[in-house]
């Protein structure tokens, strides 16, 4: 496909009214992008800089330690069992989003299946391979699917897919071929619901068939610069993305790959950043529904997704007022153009500052 087939780069079309916020007297406080602002752990820091010597070239299939550490990461906390075989390393998970269609070498016209309000790389990496882009919550809906996204919990709106319904969507999906994929880079991050993986056998019946997940250590461990994400699941299928990524040469550096493991094993950084993140949401919370507006779903993940029933445009223009940016909902769909969504990846500082600013 062309250039001119793909959308406006989202945040480019935000950037007047975040321009209007950092004209506030008082600077502006950015709760839009979700990018962490917190330090990288200095455990991670170190694995880093032990491993910076590293001459040769890395593979596309990462160091049989990395995959590992993912192994032993998915059985621990989320209760999942993947050989090391079944899993591939990704230079970042938004990488692996837009490729996945190409890498799984889904024909020009082939269906993807994308939830109504959704991640919108979903959709870019389907019409990056020529494919058709389905907008829906009932992929039963699609009999001639190929590739169904799931994403739990959402990004943008905090929802958590219950066990019961990713049960019944894997089961039909087995009845037609296609092939379920959840990215699930926001699981560590509980609220009101726990986030339950794709591949956990109650969902999945004890077999990867069909079935991907995307991890990310992005959000977990503050890692968003270091870009390491990566891919479990159905083993035939990710030998298949491997053989395509070792002629692709896309390969994680070996500096990386040791700055992964150290986070991947560590569990006490993430409970201390997940207890930020509570303390944060709880600050934000209070101050939103304070000044009228109500908060959707948002179970889970990083975001608060919220509104007060006017066009979100209205809204993100309104806080950008008041130096704040948020996103406009309709940038994950079209279902999405009355709310706003909020992140928490700003400093303590900062998000202490935004009740008196919205009052």
């Amino acid at each position: 496909m062309g250039r001119s087939s793909l959308p406006d780069f989202p945040w480019d079309v935000l950037a007047p009214l975040a321009d209007l916020a950092r004209g506030h007297a008082d600077g502006a406080i950015d709760l839009s992008v979700g990018t962490p602002v917190d330090p990288t752990p200095e455990l991670v820091q170190q694995a880093l800089s032990a491993s910076s010597n590293a001459p040769g070239y890395p593979t596309a299939a990462g160091r049989p330690e990395t995959r590992e550490a993912c192994a032993r990461w998915m059985n621990r906390v989320l209760g999942v069992d993947v050989p090391a075989t079944a899993i591939v390393p990704a230079i970042g998970s938004k990488e692996m989003v837009a490729g996945l269609p190409r890498l799984l070498g889904l024909e020009p016209g082939a269906r993807v299946v994308i939830p109504s309000i959704a991640y919108p790389t979903y959709a870019v990496g389907a019409a990056l391979a020529g494919c058709e882009i389905v907008v829906t919550d009932t992929p039963e809906d699609v009999p001639d699917a190929s590739l169904i996204w799931l994403n739990s919990p959402s990004n943008p709106t905090g929802s958590v897919l219950s066990v019961q319904r990713a049960a019944k969507i894997v089961a039909w999906a087995r009845t037609t071929g296609a092939t379920v994929v959840s990215d699930e880079c926001y699981i560590e991050l509980g609220w009101d619901a726990e986030p339950v993986s794709l591949l956990h056998p109650s969902i999945s019946g004890g077999s990867h068939d069909q079935l991907l997940v995307l991890h990310s250590l992005s959000k977990r461990s503050n890692l968003a610069g270091y870009r390491f994400g990566f891919l479990a699941g159905d083993e035939n299928l990710v030998s298949e993305i491997l053989l395509v990524r070792k002629h692709s040469g896309m390969m994680v550096p070996t500096p990386i790959q040791a700055a992964a493991v150290a986070a991947l094993d560590d569990d006490a950084h993430v409970a201390i950043q997940k207890g930020v993140y509570r303390r944060r949401r709880e600050v934000l919370s209070r101050a939103l529904l304070g000044a009228g507006f109500r908060i959707d779903h948002s179970q889970a993940g990083l975001y608060l997704w919220i509104t007060r029933d006017e066009p979100c445009w209205e809204t993100v223009r309104w806080f950008a007022e008041r130096g704040v940016i948020v996103t406009p909902g309709d940038f994950y769909g079209v279902l999405g153009e009355r709310h706003v969504r909020v992140a928490l990846t700003a400093t303590d500082e900062q998000v202490g500052a935004v009740p008196s600013r919205l009052a």
